[in-house]
C-alpha cells in the first residue's frame, strides 16, 4: 500500500490511535499545566511504527503535502512529517549538480519557514540532524550558513535554539567539531534545561567521533562556568576520576 495524500496518511495513522500509550505519552512529553509541551495533543503511536507509515509513503510526496502533515495538531502526524521531509533529503544528500543543490537548498528552507510547527525535543532530534545538519556539508545557493542557524541560535524561542544545536551532530560524526564548537560557546549560559541537556550531549558526541583532548579543551576553558546539567551531559563517557574532579568544579 503506497499512500500519496495528507488524508490518507492521516487516515491511517488515526486508526493506529491508542489511548494506553497517549497517557504515557503525554506525561513524557510534559503537555501539562505550565510545561514545555502544554497543550500537545498525542495519538498513543510508537516511533517506529510511524517510520513504518513513512515507509509507505510515496517516494516524490510534496513539500506543500508536507506542511499540511506539520499544520496538524496531532504531535505524531508532525513527526511523521518530518521523517518524511528526512527521506525526501536522504535523496538528495551528498549528490553533486545544480539540480540535487536546489532541491537540498528548497527542503531546508522549507525547514526553516516551518520552525514553529518543530515544537518538542523529538521533533527536533529527529530531524535536524538529517536535514539542516547535513545540509552544512553540502553545496548551497542560499547564502552563509554560519549566518542562518545565528539567527536560529539567537531566538527566544527554545526550539529553534535547540535545532541550531542538535544540528551540529552530523557534522560531528563526519569530523568536523566546528559547528558544534561555535553553539555550544553561544548556548554556554542558557538556563533551559533541555538547552543544557542538548549542549552537553553534543560535546559528548564530539569528543567521541572527534577527539576526547578537544572535550578537555573545551572543559577546561568552560567547565567552571557551565550549567551543572550541561557539564554532566559532557562527560558521561570520561572515566570517574575525571567526571568527580571535572564536577568538582561547579
Amino acid at each position: 500500500m503506497t499512500l500519496h495524500t495528507v488524508g490518507e496518511i492521516t487516515a491511517k495513522m488515526l486508526s493506529m490511535r491508542n489511548d494506553a500509550q497517549r497517557k504515557v505519552s503525554m506525561g513524557f512529553f510534559k503537555t501539562g499545566h505550565g510545561e514545555y509541551s502544554e497543550g500537545d495533543q498525542f495519538l498513543g503511536i510508537r516511533v517506529p511504527v510511524i517510520r513504518k507509515v513513512v515507509k509507505m509513503v510515496c517516494k516524490d510526496f510534496p513539500l506543500e503535502r508536507v506542511g499540511a502533515l506539520l499544520d496538524s495538531p496531532w504531535h505524531e502526524i508532525r513527526l511523521c512529517g518530518l521523517l518524511i521531509l528526512v527521506d525526501l533529503f536522504s535523496h538528495v544528500a551528498n549528490h553533486s549538480g545544480e539540480e540535487a543543490m536546489k532541491r537540498r537548498d528548497d527542503i531546508v528552507t522549507f525547514y526553516l519557514h516551518h520552525t514553529e510547527r518543530i515544537n518538542n525535543w523529538d521533533l527536533v532530534d529527529a530531524s535536524a540532524p538529517n536535514t539542516l545538519g547535513q545540509w552544512l556539508m553540502e553545496d548551497t545557493a542560499l547564502g552563509n550558513p554560519q549566518d542562518m542557524l545565528d539567527v536560529l541560535a539567537r531566538s527566544a524561542d527554545l526550539w529553534c535554539r535547540r535545532i541550531s544545536m542538535v544540528c551540529t551532530l552530523t557534522p560531528i560524526r563526519h569530523g568536523d567539531p566546528s559547528w558544534c564548537l561555535r553553539y555550544a560557546e553561544i548556548h554556554l549560559h542558557d538556563k533551559q534545561d533541555l538547552m543544557q541537556k542538548a549542549v552537553g550531549w553534543m560535546l559528548r558526541e564530539m569528543g567521541k567521533w572527534v577527539s576526547t583532548d578537544l572535550l578537555r579543551s573545551f572543559l577546561k576553558q568552560h567547565a567552571r562556568e557551565m550549567p551543572r546539567t550541561m557539564l554532566r551531559y559532557s562527560i558521561e563517557r570520561l572515566d570517574a576520576a575525571e567526571r568527580k574532579r571535572l564536577m568538582a568544579m561547579r
